[in-house]
């Protein structure tokens, strides 16, 4: 089994299509023989992933901070491994030691900071897994552009776009992260 982390809204107020393209995707990983490692709560976009993940054969892995879990977010219950941290700087390497591949759905200023880490580490060489952007509705494409002004303006280089992959559907995402080369990158890490 594979395991995909998964970078998402805990927002219950989103637009329902946020929350369809969520469970798709789970649906989607699990039927294609892939567990999900998240945030480990209940909560908005990442549990409708998560709890399809499950429906459909594949485990939940969850990993939360200590005091997420203390303030009642934890979703010890529903996950096949439930792993605490001492702050969200080790859950966040936890979940990359635990993960062959990432993918984020919409999210706020947390998704945006996990999603540039594994963008940077992967930049520097430290991994070569899969980063794959699921764009529903357009969500990213603000980012989209100010990533290409990045490189346009010379903050980060040409073929920096290698390193990270847009989706416009959740069968895309599952496509990408099944056919992903690893061996295959061919930016150099070099700024």
């Amino acid at each position: 089994m594979v395991n995909i982390c998964v970078f998402a809204s805990s927002s219950n107020n989103l637009d329902e299509h946020f929350y369809k393209d969520a469970a798709e995707l789970g649906k989607l990983l699990g039927q294609n023989g892939m567990n999900i490692v998240y945030g480990g709560s209940r909560l908005g976009m990442m549990y409708a992933c998560a709890s399809q993940v499950k429906a459909n054969g594949g485990k939940i892995i969850g990993i939360m901070p200590q005091r997420l879990y203390d303030m009642g977010y934890g979703n010890n219950e529903d996950c096949d491994e439930f792993i605490l941290t001492a702050g969200m700087r080790e859950r966040k390497a936890k979940m990359d030691e635990m993960s062959e591949g990432i993918i984020a759905l919409a999210g706020g200023f947390g998704t945006l900071e996990e999603l540039s880490e594994m963008i940077v580490q992967k930049q520097l060489g430290y991994n070569k897994k899969p980063i794959v952007f699921l764009n529903t509705n357009g969500y990213y494409n603000n980012l989209i552009k100010f990533f290409d002004d990045v490189i346009k303006y010379n903050f980060a280089k040409n073929g920096t776009q290698e390193l990270y992959y847009i989706a416009q559907t959740p069968e895309d995402c599952v496509k990408y992260i099944k056919e992903y080369n690893y061996n295959s990158l061919s930016y150099t890490g070099k700024f």
